[in-house]
């Protein structure tokens, strides 16, 4: 098929080498303009367009869609891919392929639409998340789905790893979705179980140690790797990248042993991987090796 690629982030990298492998002819790539990066607030492609460029594909990146529907219908695309790619789609676009346009999506619709489903299924405490495709409508994630893939939730797994497992299923998902589509009949997703999931704001990066343990542990690997939840350590900033549930009670945000088990509101979570600023992340022995914190440390 001629194939109109939308998609910014690492996410959607993945999806976009699948189609090419598959032998579907790019005809245009469109990702969010470079943005200041790094110290030297030097401008940086996106993943995707830096992907695009080095597999000879063209790339669009402009500020806006409006004003854009006469030269992306004049690719004259049978259909459009679109996954995460950070601009609502005005109607002259989503009408423009002749197959209509393709949402990858990283969950079990309708729980999760919006922004951030991957952070909020772990933060949620959801037992499985998913990949669904669907057929894009004027509605936030509302459209039909063609196709969906369950997959559990690890008890210690991270929006990291397992934005990768969805990243994979979801380009493994959307070419056998291209291949049967004249097969495939949209279901209508139902009324009951929505759920948004909005975009992650800074201030709840905090961890609150005066909450219940299961909360703060979902937090934690729920927020890993970014943007991190954060703590105060004699005064520095040391982001939680990895944690556990654990046996323990004390005064909220109290070391309880040398294994770095914390105290919470209710109940303890074990710290299994953080990062000081200024640092590359660390395993909690070789975190303790250059910051100790002893028994009875309280946590801010």
């Amino acid at each position: 098929m001629r194939v109109i690629f939308m998609g910014t982030p690492e996410f959607s990298v993945p999806v976009l080498e699948a189609l090419v492998a598959a032998g579907h002819e790019v005809v245009a790539v469109y990702c969010q303009p470079p943005r200041p990066a790094g110290r030297g607030k030097k401008e940086r492609p996106s993943p995707v367009q830096a992907r695009a460029e080095s597999l000879g594909l063209e790339v669009r990146h402009p500020e806006s869609l409006n004003g854009e529907a006469e030269a992306f219908a004049a690719l004259d695309a049978d259909v459009a891919v679109v996954v995460a790619y950070g601009l609502i789609l005005p109607k002259a676009i989503l009408d423009a392929p002749k197959r209509g346009c393709l949402n990858i999506h990283a969950s079990l619709l309708p729980r999760w639409r919006g922004a951030a489903p991957i952070h909020r299924a772990i933060m949620a405490g959801d037992k499985e998340t998913g990949v669904c495709i669907m057929q894009m409508e004027a509605g936030l994630d509302t459209g039909p789905v063609l196709l969906r893939e369950a997959t559990e939730i690890g008890a210690r797994e991270v929006t990291g790893g397992l934005h990768d497992r969805l990243s994979a299923i979801g380009a493994r998902l959307i070419v056998e979705a291209l291949e049967r589509l004249d097969d495939l009949e949209p279901v209508p997703q139902p009324e009951a179980g929505v759920s948004y999931a909005a975009k992650i704001d800074k201030a709840e990066a905090r961890v609150d140690w005066s909450r219940p343990a299961p909360e703060v542990d979902r937090l934690i690997r729920g927020l890993s790797p970014f943007p991190g939840a954060w703590i105060d350590v004699q005064g520095l900033r040391v982001k939680l990248l990895g944690s556990a549930m654990a046996e323990g009670q004390g005064a909220p945000g109290e070391v309880l042993d040398s294994e770095l088990t914390v105290a919470c509101g209710s109940g303890a979570v074990r710290l299994l991987r953080l990062q000081r600023a200024g640092k590359g992340a660390q395993d909690r022995d070789e975190f303790l090796r250059g910051m100790a914190l002893p028994v009875g440390t309280v946590l801010g």
